[in-house]
């Protein structure tokens, strides 16, 4: 500071006091502009903390709706898969089906075919 001795230790005493003083006053003059507007700073505190809880009860009603589409789907895919197994299983049946009533008609047209062959031979030999 200006005007003292910073040689003499009481000016570098009341110096430091001085400052001290000076850093508190301004500390005080903070506070004091800071409690003034305390109430608009609560304010924007609360408001901003209903946005931030909206938006996570938003995200958590998307994220459930999301669960739930997805359950949907898969019960759906399941339903889907289901119902295709048992097609394949009819539609396998039926085939087998099929494949054992022409191989039963194979099997008879074979036997008449042998039948009227031994009919026949049985004729031919049968005039001698």
């Amino acid at each position: 500071m200006r005007g003292s001795d910073p040689s003499k230790f009481g000016d570098r005493l009341s110096d430091a006091q001085k400052a001290r003083q000076a850093m508190l006053d301004k500390a005080r003059a903070k506070m004091a502009a800071l409690k003034q507007t305390q109430p608009e700073r609560d304010a924007e505190r609360a408001r901003v903390a209903a946005e931030r809880a909206e938006r996570e009860a938003r995200r958590k009603a998307e994220r459930e709706e999301k669960r739930r589409r997805e359950a949907e789907a898969r019960a759906a895919a399941e339903t889907a898969r289901l119902e295709a197994e048992r097609k394949a299983i009819e539609e396998r049946d039926r085939a087998a089906k099929e494949e054992k009533s022409k191989l039963a008609q194979l099997l008879a047209d074979q036997k008449a075919a042998r039948d009227a062959r031994y009919a026949a031979r049985k004729a031919r030999l049968g005039k001698r």
